[in-house]
């Protein structure tokens, strides 16, 4: 992976939000490499975080019976951080930035791997995978508005239509939660982590010309764990009663949904735009709900699938041009 300008990478946009869409970036990181290779790895790189990240909704669910969102977000960064230490060994590519650049990716890091998984963590504690993968299902609209904003994107018409339909759609489903005070603040949990997901991209989105995506995810995760070493006394603790089952779930959180996850994630996000690279995102949801039903047994009711559904109609509105 290369420092190359993000921008000198990118093709004008075609469809933004479209897989499709993301693999007319040229990639430049191996000359003389096939370009239809090329053309793939974006594309390649946007699946696997995409199917890995909608599995960590049931990673979560998983061991959030045994463990607390503390515990749960320092166990799950910690091996985070060590698989990525090794990967890094590996591809012997640290480049440590310095000055400004290792403040913002340090703040990155705080927010994506620690306040991001604290409030999904806790959020699933009342809410099923499902559900709360629906919630955070919001976050490429947001993308799309900050992007829009803050990095020249541009905000089409079309975003305030997409954003109307996808929060009536999360009405739904907090109305579908609300048989008690701890869903409702499980629902704003789950929202509260949308908006730290899009807000955590645009900052990446901001430092990856500064510095490779594979240096700033291993810091952004040391910066985490570091920021969640106050759970360790509950983590040892919880630890130690722990099923096997709950803890092979946190080490499968660490490995996949967050080492692996994010250096597909930091790679394809420079060479595309966050917008196009977000909206792809859209489809964790519905690979979350099917994975809940399919292994954890967990339906949303029928008001938060419509909720849901509404959620996902509104990514796509706001983020999909149509032809």
């Amino acid at each position: 992976m290369t420092n190359t300008t993000a921008d000198s990478r990118q093709t004008p946009p075609l469809a933004p939000g479209s897989v499709a869409a993301m693999s007319t970036a040229t990639v430049q990181d191996a000359p003389g490499a096939p370009p239809t290779t090329h053309r793939l790895l974006v594309p390649a790189a946007a699946a696997v975080t995409v199917v890995l990240w909608g599995s960590a909704f049931i990673g979560i669910r998983s061991a959030g019976f045994d463990y607390s969102p503390g515990a749960l977000a320092l166990g799950r960064i910690l091996v985070g951080t060590l698989a990525l230490t090794v990967i890094a060994g590996l591809a012997g590519k640290l480049r440590l930035p310095r000055g400004r650049t290792l403040v913002g990716v340090a703040v990155w890091g705080v927010l994506w791997f620690g306040l991001y998984n604290l409030a999904l963590n806790a959020a699933e504690r009342t809410l099923d995978a499902g559900t709360a993968s629906l919630l955070v299902g919001l976050a490429p609209i947001l993308i799309a508005v900050f992007a829009g904003i803050s990095l020249g994107e541009g905000f089409p018409a079309r975003l305030l239509a997409g954003i109307g339909i996808a929060f009536t759609g999360v009405a739904g489903i907090a109305l579908a939660t609300s048989s008690g005070a701890s869903d409702v603040v499980s629902v704003l949990l789950g929202l509260a982590a949308a908006v730290i997901y899009a807000g955590s991209t645009i900052l990446q989105k901001r430092l990856l010309p500064q510095v490779d995506s594979l240096t700033m995810t291993w810091l952004g995760c040391l910066a985490g764990t570091i920021a969640c070493l106050p759970f360790a006394p509950v983590l040892l603790r919880e630890l130690a009663a722990a099923p096997a089952p709950a803890t092979l779930s946190v080490v499968y959180l660490g490995v996949f949904p967050t080492a692996i996850a994010f250096v597909t994630w930091g790679f394809a996000l420079t060479r595309t735009t966050a917008g196009r690279l977000g909206a792809a995102t859209y489809a964790a949801a519905p690979l979350a709900v099917l994975m809940s039903w399919a292994l954890l047994g967990e339906v949303p009711t029928p008001v938060a699938l419509i909720g849901g559904a509404l959620c996902l109609t509104g990514v796509l509105v706001a983020t999909l041009r149509l032809r």
